[in-house]
């Protein structure tokens, strides 16, 4: 799996990006051959379609279509759609395109070559990009194997992605860019006072920890907590088959932080950044939580549980209240955590909640830049009262069914006084195939956090 831009090669096969209605021009351009080949081959320019056209047995030159605005309007990746269709070899791309766009066009080449080979081999996408003139080459190449991290470790099942592969896979990235990692494992939680990642954690015979990775030692401090429920059956409130078919994915928020931490530490973004990941297994057995269990968080602040198959706010919330306490300049949790927010928005796009409008300015804007769909939800306060059961301070998954990925968030900004916050409900899953954006694993808002935390951040 190559996700890298080709050497410069003087010999690289043109490949021309036509939209629909610049099909003819550009063909009036072309010799008679060139012409005909295309009417022969009914190149319209629509997304998808890859045309070469050969010269004494190999390629000439080649087209890719770009469509008509609407149709770009319902997708991403435009050119990846027409570029996986292409035979091997390496290619020069010729675009009438914004510096931006051309950025993400040449990304979405590079994303279409991901495979997930773990257990199988897979082919490889043969074609290779030299990297278009007036792109920052190595800015992509950064959002890519950050992609490509967050897609695999999701992609991986839960028998090798336990919280000892994920904390492994977190001690290989911090290894890559010289970050400092600290882990506390098992008993060692209750001792740390991590009482709620220990809990959720301690029916499992792979033990829950806590990881904290360090980088940079200049400018403004970003905090990322991932939520990193390994596998998730649901707990005593077990889940159905049906429900459980996909937990393999429930640590997809971690997945997005360390691959987000990619970008920005192959990027030398000039941040102090730290990475906290409660990595456990939300399992059946005798010393499981239960329901109507009290528990007191890191913070002190009491939860009834109401729901064991809630957890993912409860780990949440510890981690949260440690970088809380470091007040740094901005906190973002991203998290596989409601079915309510996929009900909301489907999977497609992330739903986030933050207090800071200007911050939320940033991330819309680059956004819709990126090709990297988010949607504002609100911390709305009425329904503050919805999470206080009266027994304890706050319940894990209050009844009555309305506005579930709202109490969560709510949830959540409990643990949270000192800094900025900002929470993803994310799915981290691409239910069918789509160009550069294969059936599996994928990263959500990841990209478009990355161009708005300059912004963000004031740097």
């Amino acid at each position: 799996m190559t996700l890298a831009f080709a050497a410069h090669d003087p010999d690289a096969i043109p490949v021309h990006l036509l939209a629909e209605d610049v099909v003819q021009s550009w063909l009036d351009t072309q010799d008679e051959a060139v012409r005909k080949w295309a009417k022969a081959h009914r190149f319209t320019g629509a997304i998808g379609q890859a045309l070469t056209f050969p010269r004494d047995g190999g390629v000439a030159m080649a087209a890719v279509g770009y469509g008509t605005p609407k149709s770009r309007s319902r997708a991403r990746f435009h050119l990846a759609a027409g570029a996986a269709r292409l035979p091997a070899g390496t290619y020069a791309l010729h675009a009438d395109l914004d510096p931006q766009t051309l950025e993400v066009e040449a990304l979405g080449w590079l994303l279409a070559g991901y495979r997930y080979d773990r257990y199988k081999d897979q082919s490889a996408m043969g074609a290779r990009l030299v990297a278009p003139e007036g792109i920052d080459a190595t800015r992509v190449e950064a959002q890519a194997h950050g992609e490509a991290l967050t897609r695999t470790l999701i992609n991986t099942p839960a028998s090798d992605m336990g919280p000892p592969d994920l904390e492994a896979a977190a001690r290989v990235l911090a290894d890559q860019f010289g970050a400092l990692i600290t882990v506390i494992t098992g008993d060692g939680l209750l001792a740390a006072n991590f009482p709620m990642i220990h809990t959720v954690g301690r029916a499992s015979d792979r033990a829950p920890r806590l990881i904290d990775m360090t980088w940079g030692n200049a400018g403004p401090q970003l905090t990322l907590v991932g939520k990193g429920v390994c596998f998730d059956t649901g707990g005593l409130n077990l889940k159905p088959g049906a429900s459980m078919g996909l937990m393999k994915k429930d640590m997809g928020g971690s997945a997005a932080v360390l691959g987000l931490a990619h970008m920005i530490m192959a990027t030398g973004m000039p941040i102090r950044l730290r990475v906290l990941i409660p990595a456990v297994e939300n399992s059946v057995a005798g010393n499981a939580f239960r329901p109507q269990d009290i528990l007191t968080s890191r913070k002190g602040l009491t939860v009834e549980i109401n729901n064991t198959d809630a957890e993912g706010r409860l780990v949440l919330a510890d981690a949260l209240a440690l970088a809380d306490e470091g007040k740094p300049d901005l906190i973002i949790s991203m998290a596989t955590l409601t079915g309510a927010a996929r009900v909301a928005v489907g999977p497609d796009i992330a739903p986030y909640f933050t207090d800071d409008a200007s911050v939320a300015t940033a991330l819309e804007d680059s956004a819709q830049t990126q090709a990297d769909p988010v949607w504002r939800l609100p911390f709305h306060a009425p329904y503050e009262s919805m999470i206080e059961p009266g027994i304890a301070d706050l319940d894990n998954a209050p009844k009555g069914g309305f506005a579930g990925t709202i109490t969560a968030a709510l949830f959540l900004r409990r643990f949270v006084e000192h800094s900025p916050y900002m929470h993803f409900d994310i799915y981290g899953w691409q239910p069918s195939d789509a160009p550069a954006r294969a059936k599996g694993g994928v990263g959500q808002a990841t990209r478009a956090l990355f161009a708005a935390l300059p912004r963000a951040l004031d740097l």
